[in-house]
């Protein structure tokens, strides 16, 4: 019998899969909510939290769970390690202040070590700790996470000040995204080296859409380029809901094998975009259809995803990003059961038309009328 994430690694790998596969990217914002667990309970109760994640291979054992067992402080991991503040909250994950937002002196900082600065240790000793109860059971955690190095800078120096650098202190900005890259890779060895059998990745890194071209190719492409490079043989999965479509040809070529992309983006045109070169995970809208319609429409648009994007392989259905806040538990069923059920649609069928579809539940947007506008306002 293929498992879930049998159908996952071989739909990472562009091959056909017996059914489609599905996955979802869950973390503190809907866990402990959907759980009915108190937030900080969630993350200081280690019990508690093992007992919420092996809920969900229980409850749904045809689904991936990326990167599952994810031990996550919302935000907060990465940039702790730098020493930015954090405020710890009664219904939602931890928020984040920089404490210093001069960009040089994050140039010149030393880098953090990731087995003794911020939350990274009780990440890593919470890692021990699920693994070895996981693997009494015959079971295992396949991936590991990080946030990328944008996002990551975005946290530590202020959103304002990372992309002022861009373009008033380019070489400054250079040299500390260089210093990011290389604290993030070692994150992501010590956490897989907790691991009995590591198999992927998942890179999270939505700033990344708010860069132009150009901006792209040269401060966030070497990067990427370096963190999956470093991780060769494992399936890398990489998250980016913001719309940016600008880019999706250049990220094909980054070295991930599955995108998780916006529901604001075609699967038509991700896949025309970025070619037969990487895996799609998506793009059922997260918030206006999983968290806010009932399941019959949350089917109608994990029906429309697959007939548009599973043929040929290589789709995997998902949310447009990961699980929202206040996600019922029947808007993942709704998908489980779509994908159980699909057939290719004939030659003859007509496609539905994603962004009439986004249009008739009065989804707003869509890249087809905005990306122009968005793009000529990025630095």
């Amino acid at each position: 019998m293929t498992t879930a994430w049998q159908r996952f690694k071989q739909a990472a790998q562009l091959e056909k899969t017996d059914q489609p596969p599905v996955a979802f990217i869950v973390d503190s914002p809907w866990l402990p909510g959907y759980a009915g667990v108190h937030t900080l309970d969630y993350f200081l109760d280690p019990d508690r939290w093992f007992t919420v994640h092996r809920g969900l291979l229980e409850r749904w054992p045809d689904v991936a769970w990326i990167p599952g067992f994810w031990v996550e402080y919302g935000m907060a991991t990465e940039p702790s390690a730098f020493g930015c503040r954090m405020h710890w909250h009664h219904n939602r994950p931890p928020s984040i202040e920089p404490v210093v937002e001069d960009a040089a002196h994050w140039a010149n900082a030393p880098l953090p070590n990731v087995r003794e600065d911020g939350l990274m240790p009780l990440a890593l000793r919470l890692y021990e700790r699920a693994e070895a109860r996981l693997q009494a059971e015959g079971l295992g955690i396949p991936m590991v996470a990080a946030r990328g190095p944008m996002v990551t800078a975005g946290w530590i120096m202020g959103l304002t000040s990372l992309m002022m650098g861009l373009v008033e202190q380019p070489d400054v900005i250079h040299r500390c995204l260089d210093k990011i890259t290389t604290t993030l890779i070692n994150w992501l060895h010590a956490q897989l080296e907790t691991l009995h059998n590591p198999e992927g990745i998942l890179l999270l890194d939505d700033i990344v859409g708010m860069v132009s071209l150009e901006h792209y190719q040269e401060f966030v492409a070497p990067r990427l380029q370096r963190i999956f490079a470093e991780f060769n043989g494992l399936v890398r999965v990489y998250h980016n809901d913001m719309p940016c479509s600008h880019l999706y040809p250049d990220l094909a070529e980054a070295g991930f094998d599955v995108f998780n992309w916006t529901h604001e983006v075609d699967i038509a045109q991700a896949k025309a975009a970025m070619g037969h070169r990487v895996a799609l995970m998506g793009n059922v809208p997260p918030l206006h259809v999983a968290v806010r319609q009932p399941p019959a429409v949350v089917a109608e648009f994990a029906r429309a995803c697959l007939d548009r994007g599973a043929p040929g392989g290589g789709m995997i259905l998902s949310m447009g990003g990961g699980v929202s806040p206040d996600t019922p538990a029947a808007s993942l069923d709704a998908m489980v059961e779509t994908a159980r059920a699909w057939r290719p649609p004939t030659p003859d069928q007509p496609l539905t038309d994603w962004y009439e579809l986004l249009s008739r539940h009065q989804i707003g947007g869509g890249e087809r009328k905005t990306e122009g506008r968005r793009a000529r306002r990025r630095p």
